[in-house]
């Protein structure tokens, strides 16, 4: 791959994978719109590696607080950080048998241009629903193991493209009353196992392969990634504190009539 095809694809992802906006659909969206070979699973696992170092950095208190939480346990103490690392855990069961499954009977055959075009439209659709009719009641702290299993199983749609995981977390938190920020806030930490698995089992096969160019454009689309989804996240933090998520919806909306469009 050329520098300048990494560097597109790291920008992406960095931008799109914790917006409601499927950094998935992008990531497939853009070798078709710009003529390029499809970059493989294993380089969208690789710019999904450098979001989850992103997302590391910019929740640092929450994610210590679990490591203690979880250090603790080995005590027989449950405090605040091990109750949230518990429920993290449990809303990712989903998705991870999702993709087991989609892998097996689907392979890449769901990365086409009419299932990511209306994943976009439906995806937006819910998610304006849940942003202009869910309350604002709940912070982090509110989070029961129920809510936690309804925001995975929300999760695990995000095996279709388009759907977007950051958009079908958040849709499914605000529905059940969640603050715009806090829905944000745990819907990226439920990237970090999601990712990290992937990341793991792709890094290895990376390795094995021994191809030295190769590992050194996915360490270069890894840092990139980085670096973007790291401003990303502040922006749109800040953009929270005030707004709603409408913009995303005109957004996923109209790319989704785009894609139908151009598939048509």
């Amino acid at each position: 791959m050329t520098l300048l095809q990494i560097t597109v694809l790291a920008v992406i992802q960095g931008i799109t994978e914790f917006l409601p906006v499927s950094s998935s659909g992008h990531l497939a969206l853009t070798p078709v719109l710009l003529g390029w070979q499809d970059q493989g699973l294993t380089m969208d696992v690789a710019v999904h590696v450098g979001t989850l170092g992103a997302v590391i950095v910019y929740l640092w208190r929450e994610v210590w607080m679990m490591l203690c939480g979880l250090g603790k346990l080995a005590t027989g103490k449950i405090d605040d950080g091990a109750k949230l690392a518990g429920l993290v855990v449990i809303a990712s069961i989903p998705v991870v048998i999702a993709g087991l499954a989609v892998k097996a009977y689907f392979g890449e055959g769901l990365r086409t241009p009419l299932i990511i075009g209306w994943a976009f439209i439906i995806g937006g659709i819910l998610l304006y629903l849940g942003d202009r009719y869910g309350l604002r009641i709940k912070r982090m702290t509110h989070i029961t193991l129920g809510n936690a299993l309804l925001i995975g199983l929300a999760q695990a749609l995000a095996v279709i493209p388009g759907s977007s995981r950051a958009g079908t977390t958040i849709t499914m938190a605000r529905l059940l009353g969640f603050e715009r920020r806090d829905a944000a806030r745990f819907s990226m930490l439920l990237s970090i196992p999601a990712i990290a698995g992937a990341g793991l089992l792709q890094g290895i096969d990376v390795m094995k392969s021994g191809d030295a160019a190769f590992q050194t454009d996915i360490l270069i689309a890894a840092g990139l990634a980085f670096v973007t989804a790291l401003l990303a996240i502040v922006v749109m933090m800040g953009w929270l504190q005030r707004q709603s998520f409408t913009p995303f919806v005109f957004y996923r909306i109209a790319l989704g009539v785009v894609i139908l469009w151009l598939a048509a």
